[in-house]
């Protein structure tokens, strides 16, 4: 049976390097989502615009996943009333014993700590960051595992492979 893990949290939280990571370890046959992907290069959008475009594209590509992939990993701030149909879909798609959700809830002075270490850095800073930013933002819907600032990238990763393979 196909997976699907969803990985969210604010700008600079560690979604992204958490998502590659988990593909690498994975191996072949598993598809990586990135929501910033879709929404900003591929379709061009952003904003509200953004939402209402990427939705029905990200569905498309969890229907995909699971179709024609052991493993699928979405990740993207994806807020949680923005996206409460890409969600919903999700456990249609994949039901609740094949969805592992993960939440980074970090205090907005670590993200920024986090993203002055990112090869974008540059491409935006502090003053965007607190535009974007949102508290604890989890998804009613969705069982999610929330990660805080003291777990490190390689302890993020080993849970999910825990969780993912059973262990």
């Amino acid at each position: 049976m196909a997976v699907l893990i969803v990985l969210r949290g604010n700008s600079g939280s560690g979604k992204t390097a958490l998502s590659k990571r988990l593909q690498e370890a994975l191996g072949p046959n598993t598809m990586r989502i990135s929501h910033d992907t879709v929404r900003m290069e591929i379709l061009n959008v952003r904003g509200e615009e953004g939402v209402r475009r990427s939705t029905p594209l990200l569905i498309e590509l969890l229907r995909y996943g699971r179709a024609h992939s052991a493993v699928t990993i979405l990740e993207g701030i994806l807020p949680s009333s923005a996206y409460a149909p890409l969600f919903a879909a999700a456990a249609d798609l994949f039901g609740a014993e094949n969805l592992f959700a993960y939440y980074y809830d970090l205090p907005f002075a670590e993200t920024l700590a986090r993203h002055a270490t990112k090869p974008n850095r540059a491409d935006f800073g502090e003053a965007e960051m607190r535009r974007w930013w949102q508290g604890r933002d989890l998804v009613a819907s969705l069982r999610e595992t929330v990660f805080g600032p003291e777990l490190s990238l390689e302890a993020a990763a080993a849970q999910v492979l825990r969780d993912v393979r059973g262990e």
